[in-house]
């Protein structure tokens, strides 16, 4: 039994991670910014606090005792290179005071590559709202890779384009490191949380993007 802390746990793919943590039998730390939103994420082995994945000393704070962190959260009224490399900044200065050494954090699909040196995001014809905000995500990167391995070991995992929330578990999936998957681009918020919970179980891969999307590819 692991002591997970999962920040942006309100959201979709937050909510799952932790159902999933909590049918593994693990402990969670639900981290929101409003608890008094969330009264239903508060139950046997999950406690709701609230946190700021930017702020390092709440990321500090919360997250001593645990073995592993998520960051499944997102902000929408902030530019996304400020918030996610805020995030990254202040996850790698706070799980290192508390001594967690395992991090995995969500991507985005549109940093995959499609070819060698070639990510979705770089077409020609690519919106350029999204790519702006894909770019928070490739600057998120960068700042994790500047970690120091032997103090953190972080993982960023990148749901395909559709992530569905009505698809059906299926507790099954496939991965690629830092490409775009074969076959239909989609995944289930549940198999989504499977993934997430088996790279802390059984850690397989580290400082790498890794893809991943329904097993029926």
């Amino acid at each position: 039994m692991n002591d997970i802390i999962i920040f942006g746990a309100g959201g979709r793919v937050g909510r799952a991670a932790v159902a999933e943590a909590v049918a593994r039998g693990h402990r969670v730390t639900a981290v929101v910014r409003d608890p008094a939103k969330y009264p239903d994420l508060d139950g046997q082995r999950v406690t709701v606090v609230q946190g700021d994945a930017t702020d390092a000393a709440s990321v500090a704070r919360l997250a001593a005792g645990h073995s592993a962190a998520v960051n499944a959260s997102a902000r929408l009224d902030i530019p996304s290179e400020e918030y996610f490399t805020s995030a990254a900044k202040a996850l790698i200065a706070g799980l290192g005071e508390a001594g967690v050494r395992r991090l995995l954090v969500l991507g985005i699909a549109t940093t995959l590559q499609t070819a060698p040196g070639v990510r979705i995001m770089d077409a020609p014809d690519f919106p350029a709202a999204y790519r702006t905000f894909s770019q928070g995500h490739v600057a998120e990167f960068e700042v994790l890779r500047s970690a120091d391995p032997a103090e953190l070991d972080w993982l960023m995992v990148v749901p395909p384009m559709d992530l569905n929330p009505e698809a059906p578990r299926t507790g099954g999936y496939r991965t690629a490191v830092g490409t775009v998957l074969d076959g239909p681009g989609v995944i289930s918020h549940a198999d989504l949380a499977i993934a997430l919970l088996d790279e802390i179980e059984t850690p397989r891969h580290s400082r790498v993007q890794l893809a991943v999307a329904d097993a029926q590819g």
